[in-house]
Parts: C-alpha cells; sequence; structure tokens
C-alpha cells in the first residue's frame, strides 16, 4: 500500500510547512490564537528552540523584526488545520487530565511542545516510507519559495514570506528559478501589449 502523509496526525504542519515556508521553530511554536481559519492568515511572532549546556527548550520572539509576519493562508492549509484541529480535539479527549493545554497547534499527543529533533527524525521517517529523496526538514522553506518564484510571484512578496531581511538573501538563494520568472514577465507584458 502506498504511503500517504495526510494521513499522518502532523500532515497540517507539512502542509503549512510547504505553503508557507516559516522555519521549524515557527511551526512549533504557533498556536491556535495565531491562526485565523475563517479570515485565512497565520500569524508568526514566536519561535521555540533548543539551547545546549542543559538550558533546553526556550521559546521566543523571532531574532528579527521581519521576522514576526503575518501570512495569508491558502485554502489547502486552512483545510488541512481545520483537520488537524478537529484530530487535536480527539487527542485532547484521549489524553484527558494528562493534556497541557498550550494552546499548541502542532503538539504531542499531550499538548507539549515537539522537541524539534524529534519533528526531523519523525520528517525523515516521513521522507523515507513515501521513498522519495531525502531532504532536509528546512529544504520546506526552499521549496516554498521555488514554487513561488516559478509561479511568478515577486522576489518581493517571498521575502515577507518568508522573513528574510533582504532581497539578496532570497535572490542569490533562489536565483536558479529568476530566469522562469523573467519569461513569465515578459510573456504576460507580451499579453498586455497585443503581441
Amino acid at each position: 500500500m502506498a504511503h500517504r502523509l495526510n494521513e499522518h496526525r502532523l500532515s497540517a504542519l507539512f502542509s503549512v510547512g510547504v505553503a508557507l515556508g516559516p522555519r521549524k521553530g515557527e511551526l512549533l511554536a504557533l498556536r491556535w490564537d495565531d491562526v485565523d481559519l475563517d479570515g485565512g492568515s497565520l500569524r508568526v511572532h514566536r519561535t521555540v528552540q533548543r539551547l545546549g549546556q542543559g538550558v533546553g527548550l526556550v521559546s521566543g520572539s523571532p531574532k528579527t523584526q521581519r521576522s514576526r509576519r503575518t501570512m495569508p493562508l491558502p485554502r489547502v492549509s486552512a483545510s488541512a488545520l481545520r483537520e488537524h484541529r478537529a484530530r487535536q480535539d480527539e487527542e485532547r479527549s484521549t489524553a484527558g487530565g494528562a493534556w497541557t493545554d498550550l494552546g499548541l497547534v502542532f503538539s504531542t499527543t499531550k499538548g507539549t511542545v515537539i522537541e524539534p529533533r524529534d519533528l526531523n527524525r519523525l520528517f525523515d521517517q516521513q521522507i523515507a516510507a513515501a521513498g522519495v529523496r531525502r531532504i532536509r526538514f528546512h529544504d520546506l522553506r526552499h521549496t516554498c519559495a521555488t514554487l513561488l518564484l516559478a509561479q511568478g510571484v515577486s522576489p518581493r512578496v517571498v521575502i515577507e514570506m518568508l522573513g528574510h531581511t533582504q532581497l539578496s538573501m532570497t535572490t542569490d538563494l533562489y536565483g536558479h528559478v529568476m530566469p522562469t520568472a523573467l519569461r513569465s514577465a515578459a510573456d504576460a507584458m507580451d499579453g498586455a501589449l497585443g503581441a
């Protein structure tokens, strides 16, 4: 039987990861009050990371002001999040008193923060089960940016979505996609001018 990613309890995390390109720590810190499913937006203003030296998991603000952003939520991701919320409600009910209510969108089956290294392992397992070439979790951001640029989305818009601080950072990383976007711009101009 073929592996189906959408059967996994965290499939919505992967959907949002590809569609919006947030960092892993931004996804793990995301709370339901940051998501407006009816209005179709998602606000990023927290991050989770593991610090060494016995400090453990730390939640806080992203490093730069540009990393704090509100993004429109694609309908496919909103739908995945609605299904995810229903699944999470079932997990909350099953866990009963063992559930820790932190309001997290993506949590363990007990409501707590997912360990970033565990998410990496889970992602690797899902990639292997799907039988596709191995990529890192962070590559979901690259996939998002590449898809947006290939669809003709302005690099300026892509840097806003990804929370990059400089346009050059985006164009340096994704310059290989730019010729396609430039060709699309030329074709659009032909259409506008009646050529």
